[in-house]
């Protein structure tokens, strides 16, 4: 099996290195950061924190430098899936593509230039730290399934959830995966703009009373677009938000937003928080409180340039 990570950043990075600790499995990278590239194909590609890892595979900064792949796994941010698929699909003409970003909407960009796509959800997390080094702060399971427009079939879903699994990152393939996708969703944009504007860590956000109502709130408009669209949520993300507030989960992470905002990069925003509220007007449903938290995000970062 051969399978390219389209975005080695943190969480691509981590399947990344854990795939090519599998015989079976051929793992290619590519990624625009030429630093990173380099450190990756010089001494491996480095994971420690919660797991230590090193990973030996090819890295590209050159998409046509990709060979026919089996699988792709595309874990950019959400801005940059339209651009990383068009630049790589070359390499998907025969092969699965899935997503495991955050937010809503990359599947369908992905659609736009490969046959067959699997809706994707993962929780692992961590940060790079060096080029070709990533800490491992957060483990967790992967869930994929079809995505309904352009899906694969359940059979490749499931190899891939096997070649996960074994390789240490655990995956369901299931034939519905959108009840996971939008409880990350849910609990993405209900946490992570929060400790943008905060600067606070997922247990401090958890901590403070105040802001812990405001998250509820914030799950609650997130929750009633899901049952507008008849989706049922594979499990609460009141409980997921509690349970990585835990000191031996998550409490010191700190949040994919909230590293952007701390180095002035543009955020997910409009695929968190903006995509909840997206969903919410066609289906009329109010969300008055995402609406206002993307606003602010997106205030925040029209600072930088001002």
């Amino acid at each position: 099996m051969r399978v390219c990570i389209v975005g080695c950043g943190a969480v691509g990075s981590l399947f990344a290195a854990n795939l090519a600790q599998l015989d079976d499995v051929e793992v290619w990278a590519y990624d625009v950061s030429v630093d990173h590239v380099a450190a990756i194909n010089e001494r491996g590609l480095r994971l420690s924190g919660a797991g230590d890892v090193v990973g030996h595979l090819r890295a590209t900064a050159d998409a046509a430098e990709l060979p026919r792949c089996d699988y792709g796994i595309v874990a950019t941010k959400a801005m940059h899936t339209a651009a990383a698929i068009e630049s790589t699909a070359q390499a998907f003409s025969a092969g699965a593509v899935a997503s495991v970003q955050n937010g809503v909407g990359n599947e369908e960009a992905i659609a736009g230039y490969v046959e067959r796509v699997i809706r994707g959800t993962t929780f692992p997390a961590g940060r790079i730290v060096a080029p070709g080094h990533v800490q491992w702060d957060v483990k967790g399971e992967t869930t994929i399934g079809p995505f309904e427009l352009k899906p694969a079939a359940m059979g490749e879903i499931e190899r891939l959830a096997d070649a996960c699994t074994r390789a240490g990152l655990p995956t369901n393939a299931v034939p519905d995966a959108r009840g996971a996708q939008w409880r990350k969703v849910i609990f993405n944009a209900a946490t992570n703009p929060v400790g943008a504007l905060t600067g606070l860590t997922h247990g401090q956000v958890c901590e403070d009373s105040a802001l812990r109502r405001l998250v509820s709130a914030l799950v609650d408009e997130g929750k009633a677009v899901c049952a507008a669209q008849a989706i049922e949520l594979d499990a609460d993300p009141e409980a997921l938000i509690d349970h990585a507030a835990r000191r031996d989960v998550a409490y010191g992470h700190k949040a994919s937003m909230l590293q952007d905002v701390e180095a002035r990069r543009p955020t997910e925003v409009d695929w968190l928080n903006g995509g909840i509220v997206r969903f919410g007007r066609e289906h009329g449903v109010a969300t008055p409180r995402n609406e206002m938290l993307a606003a602010l995000v997106k205030g925040l970062e029209r600072s930088w340039t001002s």
